[in-house]
């Protein structure tokens, strides 16, 4: 029997790192192209939604989900941006610029690949207005969760109608590519809703060197680092972020092992000394920024509007955090300390670790 509330908690820690990553970060791991229909939700699944395996599905729908993938796939490779926004729903097609740049950055490397689809899944939300929140569990579900080819999709302010979600694995010299297509049924045609476009390796490690890593971590007691390992490996084997699958799930438990206390964890804040001050964390992440692994913190203030005491706050900031634990000098290039006020605006300084005294 599937129980939903675990399912949601391995989720969280996948959708959290999702949700405080710093603005216009640099995702070479994680490269959202756009996604106009979804979004993350937190919550337990309302009761109208449906999810078809490739074995579930008619074969017509399974050919056409797959052909219309590949011909997207197809365009993306040619960088032909102006007919793919003339295939995409309207929503994107009215803000393209997101989708556009994905392309650009990635199109090299795509051109060079000869993608494979996997199964397809679709999804169905039933109704008449738009689901507040949505989760579609797919294909066989055991006793201790998810199987070999089930997934399950969390998400948020979905329009009834029926999506295709369709992965291509495309492998190239310059990395192994997974390219992510949300389809969304518009009559007969299947319209381009969302592209997701990541590298599933990191300067040539994949998520195997990483749990290898976070497992060596352990071994020496840095349960931070390996937490934190843990969570890099989880990222390079999810094509979306609003997808778990019985790989990520496994992650996810091996991870809670050695979940650090004291780190903020899905909403707590942790506490962080620096002097005669304390800062309230609110997150605490590893992010990719051009070739370097680096950590990001994020922690509460009453403003940002002197740029230069935020500034000394950072910089305070992250002298402590790397005071408190020094096992983080081994395992990350800089830290970036963001101070985010009530309204969730932020500013960020970064500082390479080595300079960190």
């Amino acid at each position: 029997m599937i129980d939903p509330l675990k399912l949601s908690r391995r989720f969280a820690g996948l959708r959290s790192l999702i949700d405080n990553r710093p603005s216009g970060a640099s995702l070479r791991f994680m490269q959202l192209g756009a996604l106009a229909l979804l979004a993350l939700c937190p919550a337990i699944a309302l009761a109208q939604t449906n999810c078809e395996t490739s074995s579930d599905m008619d074969a017509a729908t399974q050919t056409a989900l797959t052909n219309t993938a590949l011909h997207y796939y197809d365009l993306i490779a040619k960088g032909d941006t102006a007919t793919l926004r003339q295939n995409s729903i309207p929503a994107l097609t009215a803000d393209f610029s997101g989708i556009a740049a994905t392309i650009t950055a990635n199109q090299s490397a795509l051109a060079a690949a000869a993608p494979t689809a996997r199964p397809a899944f679709l999804l169905t939300a039933q109704g008449t207005e738009p689901l507040s929140h949505a989760e579609f569990f797919c294909g066989v579900f055991g006793r201790n969760g998810q199987t070999s080819g089930s997934a399950a999709f969390y998400l948020n302010g979905l329009a009834p109608g029926k999506y295709g979600v369709v992965i291509l694995d495309a492998p190239s010299a310059k990395g192994v590519y997974t390219v992510s297509e949300i389809l969304q049924q518009q009559g007969s045609d299947w319209k381009l809703g969302g592209l997701y476009i990541k590298d599933a390796h990191f300067n040539g490690h994949d998520s195997n060197w990483f749990i290898s890593q976070a497992e060596a971590f352990q071994k020496k007691g840095e349960t931070h680092n390996a937490w934190l390992y843990y969570v890099v490996a989880r990222t390079l084997i999810s094509p979306l972020p609003f997808m778990s699958t019985a790989a990520t799930d496994k992650l996810y438990d091996e991870s809670q092992k050695v979940q650090p206390a004291d780190f903020p964890e899905e909403g707590k804040t942790s506490d962080l000394s620096a002097g005669a001050t304390t800062y309230k964390l609110i997150a605490l992440f590893p992010e990719v920024v051009g070739n370097d692994l680096d950590l990001i913190v994020k922690y509460q203030v009453p403003s940002i509007a002197d740029s230069n005491q935020t500034y000394e706050s950072n910089m305070a900031v992250m002298k402590a955090l790397v005071s408190k634990f020094p096992e983080l000098r081994d395992a990350f290039t800089s830290v970036v300390a963001r101070a985010v006020d009530p309204s969730g605006h932020d500013y960020g300084t970064m500082l390479a670790m080595k300079s960190i005294k």
